[in-house]
């Protein structure tokens, strides 16, 4: 066995496990810690892929691997905790409302598995569920200070988004300094605000941060786009 070609798939696993602990808190009631997870599978989703294209050992078992890794993490621990801290009360319903993520995660992976790999480099075609399952992952470690409802409104939007046609800029073209440090650090400072009972500020901080981000990356990939 080749170490060297094994080194991006450690983190993809690393990934998936992530994902496994995040289901095992959500059913202990530790759903902090859950969320928490599914953001730490999300850094190592962002570096198991530059680090196949730096050691130039991108493989078709690799991709396989991603995608089966990410399904559970962003997809199946996202739906358990949604579940389990937003819909418990509905019952049969609720599960079923739930299980939508997954379902919906998973048509979108398959899609993406089958897209030429070129046109991946500049934009894809619905949202991430990476990104779909970071985000209500975000949201439900924030759900004392955010309204149930805009929660269930988001879940809803992603669900629908993740198998839209709406092209969303990758960032694999973009280039943002240190990408992986920034998101290191925002990690961090959630959970020492988290530790420290201060994060109410930082909550009300996203809705200002996460627009802007966006625009920010829109401008880039319009950029990106007139300079080919």
């Amino acid at each position: 066995m080749n170490f060297k070609k094994q080194i991006p798939n450690l983190f993809t696993l690393g990934n998936l496990y992530c994902g496994y602990l995040s289901i095992g808190y959500t059913a202990s009631n530790h759903y902090k810690n859950a969320a928490i997870f599914i953001l730490i599978g999300m850094l190592l989703d962002s570096i198991d892929g530059r680090i196949a294209r730096l050691l130039h050992v991108e493989s078709p078992l690799g991709k396989e691997l991603d995608s089966l890794a990410d399904i559970i993490t962003f997809g199946v621990a996202p739906s358990f905790l949604m579940y389990y801290t937003m819909l418990f009360d509905l019952g049969w319903i609720g599960l079923a409302i739930s299980g939508l993520f997954p379902l919906f995660g998973a048509y979108r992976l398959a899609r993406y598995n089958i897209t030429a790999k070129e046109e991946s480099l500049y934009h894809f075609t619905g949202i991430p569920i990476t990104i779909a399952g970071g985000i209500l992952a975000t949201l439900i470690l924030f759900r004392e200070d955010i309204p149930s409802t805009f929660t269930m409104v988001i879940f809803i939007l992603l669900c629908f988004l993740m198998v839209s046609t709406i092209q969303i800029p990758s960032l694999k073209k973009v280039r943002l300094p240190r990408n992986e440090t920034i998101v290191t650090i925002l990690i961090g400072m959630m959970l020492f605000m988290n530790h420290a009972r201060s994060w109410r500020v930082f909550t009300s901080l996203l809705y200002i941060v996460i627009p802007l981000y966006l625009i920010y990356m829109t401008y880039r990939f319009i950029k990106i786009k007139a300079s080919r």
